[in-house]
């Protein structure tokens, strides 16, 4: 995946609307004329997501909150970061469409640069896959699904009609796999982290009777159950008070014989 984020664009946090999960994703056109330049130059796609979001901010009769996608797709095949994940989107129609699924607009139009390429359908299919690992559901379905438009143009309907297969060649390759450390340290062990060792500690907190959770929506971030769980074990191996609270210290990991991952 060729993600380009918000802080690389310059955006501050999306002030979007939060929401953590849908029935699925939608895919968008830009509906209008949309240069050719676009296709030999990477940095005109950038300008034409900036220049989304800045028409959308100066909309105030939609009042958008920021652009109203959460990504987008260029023909170079890079995944630009909108509103984001577990954000509203603002692109689907109305309130109750948006509550529906997420959005992702590839960068073609109804004139000029039509045809995606597939280095853009690898890089919705990125944003869908990425979407569905973050509370989208498994619907992919076309704007003019539930909305009287054309969007998202014939070609990249057609695409969403099959399903919207990845195209041959665009396999992402996985993510390289985070080190492991014995005892990662204070800073490792901050809320919303996430890492595979999480997951581990997790299984061993459960095996030595502390287990304190109450949901555990993600397999690899750290919550508020890991916290709870993991004082309970600090308190079992004799610590009170401050010397038993989050986060872990190095004689209690050691003991808890975390695996490596």
């Amino acid at each position: 995946m060729k993600l380009v984020t918000r802080a690389a664009l310059g955006w501050p946090a999306s002030a979007a609307p939060t929401q953590t999960s849908t029935r699925g994703v939608k895919v968008h056109y830009e509906g209008t004329v949309v240069s050719t330049k676009l296709l030999a130059d990477h940095g005109a796609c950038v300008t034409e997501w900036k220049n989304i979001r800045k028409s959308h901010l100066a909309n105030k009769a939609e009042g958008y909150s920021d652009v109203a996608y959460n990504y987008a797709a260029c023909v170079h095949g890079y995944l630009l970061e909108g509103r984001g994940i577990g954000k509203r989107t603002g692109a689907n129609g109305n309130q109750a469409l948006n509550q529906a699924h997420y959005a992702i607009v590839g960068l073609v139009g109804s004139s000029g640069l039509t045809q995606p390429t597939d280095a853009m359908l690898g890089a919705i299919r990125d944003g869908i896959d990425l979407l569905r690992k973050n509370g989208a559901g498994a619907e992919i379905k076309g704007h003019r699904d539930g909305y009287a438009t054309a969007c998202p143009g014939g070609p990249l309907y057609a695409w969403v009609q099959k399903g919207a297969p990845r195209p041959g060649g665009t396999t992402s390759p996985p993510a390289p796999k985070p080190k492991y450390e014995p005892f990662p340290g204070a800073a490792w062990f901050a809320m919303g982290r996430r890492s595979p060792v999480v997951l581990a500690m997790r299984k061993r907190l459960i095996a030595v009777g502390c287990n304190r959770y109450q949901s555990t929506k993600d397999p690899d971030v750290i919550g508020s159950g890991d916290k709870a769980s993991y004082e309970a074990w600090q308190r079992k191996c004799g610590y009170t008070g401050a010397a038993a609270t989050w986060p872990p210290g190095k004689t209690t990991w050691d003991k808890l014989q975390v695996p490596n991952v």
